[in-house]
C-alpha cells in the first residue's frame, strides 16, 4: 500500500520544484510535463532545491572539470552542506575536451563523498537530469513528506569557522584537511605564504595536493575566466 501510494500519487499532491533562475527554461517545461509545479528565483546555494532538506547542484561534465581545476566547486559544497541536510551533486554527460586525469575525477568525486557527505550522480543528458530531480522531488514531498524551504538557512560562523570555510574552498581541501593546514600554519595569511614544500609536510595533504593549493593560492585573477558564474 505505502509502495503503490508512491509510485502512484493522489491527484490532490503537489509536487514543487524550485529552480534557479540561471539554469536553462527546459526544465521548467521538463518539470511541468512531469506533473510538478515550478518556482523560478536566484536561489542562494545549488540549482534545485525538492524539499527543506534536499538541493541539487548540476554540473556538465565540462563545467564539473573546471569547477575542480578553479577551486569553485570546493567553494560551494560548504555552503550546500551546510544548509541541506541532502545534497545531491548531478554530473550531466560526457565531455568531449577532458582536462582532468581519471585519478583527478576520482579525487574529486571521494572528495564530494568523503568530505563533505554529498552523493554522485551522473546522467546522460538534461532530459534524464531533470527526471531525476523530480523523482527526488517526489520522494521527499510524497513519500518522505519533507516540506518545501526557498530560502537557505542562514548560520553564523565563528572566526574559526569562517577560516576553515575559507580554506576549505580551496581545490581539493575538505573540511578535515582545512583543519589540518590551520592547526599547523594557524592562519590563512600563514598557509598563503607557506611553500610547496612546508604544505605537503602537513599530514594529510602530500606532495600532489600541496601542488595544487599553491597554484591556486598564487594564480594572477583573470577576469574573462570568471564570466561564466554570474
Amino acid at each position: 500500500m505505502i509502495m503503490q501510494q508512491f509510485l502512484e500519487p493522489p491527484e490532490s499532491a503537489r509536487i514543487s520544484i524550485a529552480v534557479d533562475e540561471r539554469e536553462d527554461r527546459f526544465f521548467d517545461d521538463t518539470f511541468r510535463a512531469l506533473g510538478a509545479s515550478v518556482e523560478r528565483r536566484v536561489l542562494p546555494v545549488g540549482d534545485f532545491l525538492c524539499s527543506a532538506r534536499l538541493a541539487v547542484e548540476r554540473k556538465t561534465r565540462s563545467d564539473f572539470e573546471q569547477s575542480v581545476i578553479d577551486g569553485r566547486l570546493f567553494s560551494q559544497l560548504p555552503n550546500l552542506v551546510a544548509n541541506y541536510g541532502r545534497v545531491v551533486v548531478v554530473v550531466e554527460g560526457l565531455s568531449d575536451d577532458e582536462r582532468l586525469s581519471r585519478d583527478s575525477l576520482l579525487g574529486a568525486y571521494s572528495s564530494i563523498i568523503a568530505d563533505f557527505g554529498a552523493s554522485v550522480i551522473f546522467t546522460r543528458d538534461k532530459s534524464a537530469t531533470a527526471e531525476l530531480v523530480f523523482h527526488l522531488a517526489k520522494h521527499e514531498q510524497i513519500a518522505k513528506r519533507q516540506p518545501m524551504r526557498i530560502y537557505a538557512k542562514k548560520r553564523t560562523f565563528t572566526p574559526s569557522q569562517t577560516a576553515r570555510s575559507i580554506v576549505e574552498s580551496l581545490p581539493m581541501v575538505g573540511p578535515k584537511c582545512a583543519k589540518a593546514l590551520l592547526s599547523h600554519f594557524g592562519s590563512i595569511e600563514s598557509i598563503a605564504h607557506a611553500s610547496e614544500r612546508d604544505l605537503s609536510s602537513v599530514p594529510g595533504v602530500g606532495k600532489k595536493r600541496a601542488q595544487i593549493i599553491k597554484a591556486i593560492l598564487t594564480y594572477s585573477y583573470a577576469e574573462g575566466e570568471d564570466r561564466s558564474m554570474y
